[in-house]
């Protein structure tokens, strides 16, 4: 178990039962885990240590807390965020599906009608958050989150916290 993992479980163990790690990515590694308040499957994603020292554990939770008023049917909701023994997290719900890169990966080609689709459900998440002031920054296929069907716009806070604190 890696230093992190184990410092997270520990951290969490009240709350969430940290199961296995998701993926990694250059900024934060996300892992599955189960919310014991409410029965449900979560992902936990955590900012890697030497990226959640640069932002501070406080500019950070306020940055989340804007992101977190986003209400919307195409935007991955944030359900909880916080610190871990020192380690910045947020929790959002598991998606069971895979990102738009993987599936262009896989097909290499839309069928038009999924095309407009994803881009309409994209398109009126980022208008929707830019009315309410957040501005993405970070809009990629591996930020778009495809389940049965519907798209959902992920990361909106990691991108405004990274962003805000200069990073």
């Amino acid at each position: 178990m890696s230093d992190v993992l184990a410092r997270l479980t520990s951290s969490l163990a009240d709350r969430y039962r940290v199961e296995r790690e998701l993926g990694a990515g250059g900024m934060a590694t996300v892992y599955l885990a189960h919310d014991l308040k409410h029965e449900r499957e979560v992902a936990i994603k955590v900012l890697h240590p030497d990226l959640g020292a640069a932002l501070g554990g406080e500019r950070f939770l306020t940055e989340i807390k804007t992101t977190a008023r986003l209400q919307h049917p195409h935007i991955l909701p944030l359900l909880d965020s916080g610190v871990a023994d020192g380690l910045l997290y947020y929790v959002m719900p598991y998606v069971r599906g895979e990102t738009l890169r993987e599936r262009l990966t896989r097909e290499r080609q839309l069928p038009l009608d999924d095309a407009r689709r994803i881009a309409g459900a994209v398109g009126d998440a980022l208008q929707y958050a830019h009315a309410q002031g957040v501005i993405h920054r970070d809009i990629k296929p591996e930020n778009i989150l495809l389940q049965d069907g519907h798209a959902l716009v992920a990361d909106f806070g990691i991108a405004l916290a990274v962003q805000t604190a200069g990073g």
